[in-house]
């Protein structure tokens, strides 16, 4: 099995490593996933059989908003090319990667099944990007309907980890770690969050997710399905989590309410993974927080 990893150097891609050591990994430094001539070179220099795709354009609520077209067209462009030329270079085994963003923005019942998909509109503070990424489940489909394929889709929940870029773009938990980091560094008396801190949210350590990725593989499970923990907790909640497994339950917590809160929920249901998989103990929140920041502290990343 010759295994060709998609955005080889970000957050999953780099936990991936730990479980395929032997996979290639490609990052935008080596191909890009939005041109078809450079995909075509990526085809024929690896030769993979096997396809995991982790790519994709992504960023925070406000750069979602100034960026629409941008996140649209860049994720459909890499998505469509790249499952196109996998089909035509034979690759037996496709595993996209997409987003909780995909689902309707509010649906009747939660947690949100895989079936739930179709029911309405993905959150407007990333319409364009979660419409992206629904559209490769689409295309996934129709490719298995149409040509007998055997690829898949797994939908995690939102991720955080060691491996997750520090800046503008970086997710929730790591972008408020960092910033607990500096308002103990400077001696501050709080820290300031985007809304009230209401929005419900499961968030899942990246080593969770690559460990999924890599059962599925050994264990010929081609299911769509979600990924996720079972906890679904406050913004608010996982910030107090946050201070306390940063050793900084001094600090307070304000919210700036003329920001947006995003999406209320968008919890989803791990049946189906836990039938499929049910050896599967996510990492509690506090434990991968602890995890986090002594990495980031041990390597002098904060």
């Amino acid at each position: 099995m010759k295994i060709l990893v998609t955005g080889g150097s970000g957050l999953v891609g780099k936990s991936l490593h730990r479980f395929l050591p032997d996979a290639v990994y490609i990052s935008s430094k080596d191909y890009n996933l939005t041109s078809e001539l450079n995909i075509i070179q990526m085809f024929e220099t690896h030769k993979p059989d096997t396809i995991i795709h982790l790519a994709a354009k992504v960023g925070g609520i406000i750069d979602n908003i100034n960026k629409p077209a941008e996140y649209f067209e860049d994720n459909v462009l890499m998505n469509t090319l790249l499952l196109k030329y996998s089909l035509k270079y034979n690759v037996t085994r496709f595993i996209g990667i997409l987003s909780t963003c995909i689902y309707p923005d509010v649906i009747e019942n939660y947690p949100i099944l895989e079936t739930d998909l179709h029911l309405g509109p993905p959150t407007k503070t990333n319409f364009s990007y979660g419409y992206a990424k629904r559209s490769l489940a689409v295309q996934i489909d129709a490719y298995n309907q149409q040509y007998n394929t055997k690829y898949q889709y797994l939908t995690p929940c939102n991720l955080y980890g060691e491996y997750d870029k520090y800046g503008d773009n970086s997710h929730f938990i790591t972008a408020l770690i960092k910033k607990i980091h500096i308002a103990k560094t400077n001696n501050h008396d709080d820290i300031v969050l985007f809304g009230n801190g209401t929005p419900l949210r499961q968030f899942m350590y990246s080593d969770d997710l690559a460990y999924i990725i890599k059962h599925c593989l050994d264990n010929n499970i081609y299911d769509n399905m979600n990924v996720a923990t079972p906890e679904n907790l406050t913004i608010d909640e996982m910030a107090k989590i946050a201070l306390k497994a940063c050793n900084a339950d001094n600090i307070k917590i304000k919210y700036d309410t003329t920001k947006p809160n995003g999406q209320y929920r968008k919890d989803v249901s791990i049946s189906i993974l836990k039938n499929k998989i049910p050896s599967f103990n996510p990492i509690k929140l506090e434990e991968g927080i602890k995890k986090t920041y002594k990495y980031l502290l041990d390597n002098k990343m904060l």
